[in-house]
């Protein structure tokens, strides 16, 4: 099969750090750069962010960022803090469509004809 990863772990210095494919880099960086703006709009400081997500202020850069160190609670704690963005990850794969396509694949049966048992 031709199966690709998302991000490799490698051991540095003792530290698990992941490794991602640029594409995936890719999205978390647009993630990150969409919180910042989302930030600045509302004309939030990102001390008082950091204070609201529970985080410090080094963190909420890191997830500016897109950062893949930062753990994904952390970027839904500061989705929340501005103001409620976090119930919108809830909507992330909650239409799997290329899964619904393969599943949709595994039901399908040939129709045959129903057998005929001779009683009439």
């Amino acid at each position: 099969t031709n199966i690709r990863f998302m991000y490799i772990i490698i051991d540095v210095m003792g530290k698990n750090a992941a490794v991602l494919l640029p594409s995936v880099q890719k999205v978390l960086t647009e993630l990150g750069e969409n919180i910042k703006l989302a930030r600045l709009r509302r004309g939030l400081s990102s001390e008082l962010i950091a204070e609201r997500a529970g985080i410090s202020r080094a963190t909420l850069v890191n997830v500016e960022k897109g950062s893949p160190s930062v753990a994904i609670g952390m970027y839904a704690a500061v989705l929340h803090a501005l103001n409620g963005m976090d119930k919108d990850l809830a909507l992330i794969a909650k239409d799997d469509e290329f899964g619904r396509k393969l599943q949709d694949l595994e039901l399908i049966t040939r129709k045959r004809a129903p057998k005929e048992s001779g009683d009439y």
